[in-house]
């Protein structure tokens, strides 16, 4: 590549297209001159933080001037310590988005090796591949969104450095036993990492089914990576983490920019993981919505998918408005959800979890715009 100017860049720049984050709050207040919003786009949590959290943020709020302890110990400790896993396996990032670049960045060689994914995917895995002039590969899932692993491990071969699987997934909430996922790792090539990025598996009716979290030490190709911003309520403090094959987990620790996980963000996390009845709560609250909300759209005649996630996708009913439209009408009612043609499925809607006022008066508002048609 010539740099040409002094503001030129690399080609994968110049033709980078940035991730689209969910409408906030404010601004559909102001776009629609409305007084109360409610946001059920992002999956966060309907319960808002930790109260422990929020007071730790408090009580800590004094050492902002301070860098934050190197390598983060205490919250690398207490993660080995609630998974009981080594902790040698565990690196802290500025959200799970920052362990996702690491792990491009450490394992690919640009124009060498290759990432392979489902389609649609969260979009990070693209976006990072790219950026790092590596090749994504992907195969679309299946019909009903289960995951086609056959075809997923036809993309792979001795130069596949990454294989990202998202579960439960989103936008579907699909999320395969674990038996699926096991046979997926003993099938890939010696020296290929599976990724499952398990940030919404906490909401499962039982986690042990569908993770591989119990059975991490048996498989030295496998990491997890999981977050702090869906049931422990920090999406705003940037919070992730890693469980790796130790090597790596010290190599993700050399490369990592110093002090990515600030001083407030590691107390609240220290906080959330020791407020066990706040995370009971929000667990039940989803599990409960989404069994709500699921039944609510099936009885408007919506197509909804089966979720293991704290979101569902669903598909308006023949006759009614288009998702587009729905999507649109709402914003108007003050309640965003999440429109799904950047993921390629633009007649989808996904809609996360909100306490039992907000998910009734989504309810509410979908039975009005449906039956007026």
């Amino acid at each position: 590549m010539l740099l040409t100017r002094p503001d030129s860049v690399r080609p994968e720049v110049e033709a980078f297209t940035p991730y689209t984050p969910g409408l906030s709050i404010d601004e559909i207040q102001e776009r629609y001159g409305l007084n109360q919003v409610i946001k059920m786009a992002s999956n966060e949590n309907p319960l808002g933080a930790s109260p422990l959290a929020r007071a730790a943020i408090e009580r800590h709020a004094a050492k902002a001037f301070r860098y934050p302890q190197g390598g983060n110990p205490r919250l690398v400790a207490a993660l080995a310590r609630h998974h009981g896993v080594d902790p040698a396996r565990v690196v802290v990032g500025n959200g799970s988005d920052e362990l996702i670049d690491l792990l491009i960045r450490t394992r690919a060689v640009p124009g060498r090796h290759n990432v392979a994914a489902f389609s649609p995917c969260f979009s990070i895995y693209a976006l990072q591949s790219r950026f790092c002039g590596v090749e994504l590969r992907q195969t679309r899932l299946k019909e009903d969104f289960a995951f086609d692993c056959n075809a997923l491990l036809k993309l792979v071969d001795g130069e596949t450095a990454l294989v990202f699987v998202t579960t439960p997934d989103n936008p579907s909430g699909y999320s395969p036993p674990a038996a699926e996922l096991k046979k997926l790792a003993l099938a890939l090539p010696a020296a290929c990492l599976l990724v499952l990025d398990e940030a919404y598996m906490d909401f499962a009716d039982d986690e042990n089914a569908h993770s591989l979290l119990p059975e991490l030490s048996a498989f030295p190709n496998i990491a997890i990576i999981r977050t702090f911003s869906k049931s422990f309520g920090l999406a705003g403090l940037r919070l992730g983490y890693a469980l790796l094959p130790p090597r790596l987990a010290d190599y993700l620790w050399r490369v990592r920019l110093p002090f990515s996980v600030n001083i407030l963000a590691e107390e609240a996390g220290l906080a959330a993981l020791s407020d066990s009845a706040f995370r009971e709560e929000s667990l039940r609250v989803v599990r409960q919505g989404r069994e709500t909300l699921s039944r609510g759209l099936r009885g408007l005649g919506c197509q909804v998918w089966p979720s293991q996630a704290n979101f569902i996708m669903f598909r308006p009913p023949a006759g009614s408005p288009a998702a587009r439209d729905i999507f649109e009408r709402l914003l108007r009612m003050g309640i965003i959800i999440r429109p799904l043609a950047s993921y390629g499925l633009p007649d989808l809607l996904r809609v996360s979890m909100g306490t039992a006022e907000e998910n009734r008066r989504f309810l509410d508002a979908c039975t009005e715009l449906l039956h007026a048609g």
